[in-house]
């Protein structure tokens, strides 16, 4: 449910993946336009995920995504780019943030396991908010009061989707709010090393660290049956649609300033209620649907402060 490539690849990234700086901006309705297929799908892929973790374990299904992933960026990216997609100024760092993505992927697979695709997006979308609250005292950014009443109003959201009584599965929550705090970490370190790093590097370094230590386990979590054909071309989709997912956002960069494109990534959450609705037939309440709003409200908030306070 992540802001960059392996990232947000899903819940764990597409709320944190990375705006980076932008190189032939000018064409505002291309970037809007990627960045709102890019959310689609990560959408897509969470909905494949859950469907999946119906019958496998969370490490099985993160493992194979990511080799996936990898293979294809070695595959695609390997010939032009060579040694360049692994060299890194600040290895020990890059490393770090692709544990805090591959340690949020878990969470966020857990989550889904217990909770619907909506309300789990919407927990996890609390990331980019809470980055916000600690960029004064670790990135040196200004909050102001926008910043302030954009992060009450995303814990009021969560409040509302979470609250007792309201269906959700507690330890289904718990889940979802690790994976926050894991995304949390992974994007304050991507600001960082934006700085001094290859966007390509970042991204693929994320599917390969996911692959390893996911692969790790996978002696561990292996499949007690063959599965199907289907089950097989799902699989194999989930790489896919993480790449050409951050592909999409990666590229709208390019054409609009993350100001622009920040606000779009929360179409994340209508994709995440109507394949909710369409593969599960799960919708939220009118407690959830409250809370879902008053988050997305909450986060176009800090994106728009954040335009206003660039001009």
């Amino acid at each position: 449910m992540t802001i960059e490539a392996n990232n947000r690849p899903g819940l764990e990234n597409s709320a944190a993946l990375p705006l980076l700086p932008n190189l032939l901006q000018g064409k505002p309705l291309l970037g809007v336009t990627l960045v709102i297929t890019a959310t689609l799908l990560f959408a897509i892929n969470d909905a494949t995920n859950k469907y999946l973790l119906v019958s496998y374990d969370v490490p099985l299904v993160a493992a194979i995504r990511n080799i996936v992933h990898a293979i294809l960026m070695i595959a695609i990216l390997g010939p032009y780019q060579g040694h360049r997609l692994v060299q890194s100024t600040r290895p020990g760092l890059v490393i770090i943030r692709s544990v805090c993505l591959t340690v949020g992927t878990l969470f966020a697979g857990l989550a889904l396991q217990l909770m619907p695709i909506a309300e789990t997006t919407a927990i996890i979308y609390l990331s980019p908010i809470i980055v916000v609250l600690l960029a004064r005292p670790i990135l040196g950014e200004s909050i102001g009061i926008v910043g302030w009443l954009a992060a009450l109003g995303g814990f009021a959201g969560v409040v509302l989707i979470a609250r007792p009584g309201g269906g959700l599965d507690p330890l289904g929550v718990i889940f979802a709010l690790c994976n926050v705090g894991a995304t949390v970490s992974y994007y304050l370190l991507t600001r960082i090393l934006a700085k001094s790093e290859r966007t390509l590097t970042l991204l693929f370094y994320s599917a390969l660290i996911g692959a390893i230590l996911f692969g790790l386990a996978m002696p561990w979590f292996w499949f007690g049956a063959m599965p199907s054909n289907f089950e097989i071309i799902l699989f194999l989709s989930l790489g896919v649609t993480a790449g050409l997912g951050h592909f999409c956002f990666t590229a709208a960069n390019r054409y609009a300033p993350a100001s622009v494109l920040a606000p779009m990534t929360y179409s994340h959450l209508l994709w995440a209620g109507i394949l909710g609705w369409l593969v599960f037939g799960q919708l939220p309440d009118s407690w959830g649907l409250a809370g879902m709003l008053v988050i997305a409200a909450a986060g176009v908030a800090v994106a728009l402060r954040t335009r206003f306070a660039r001009r």
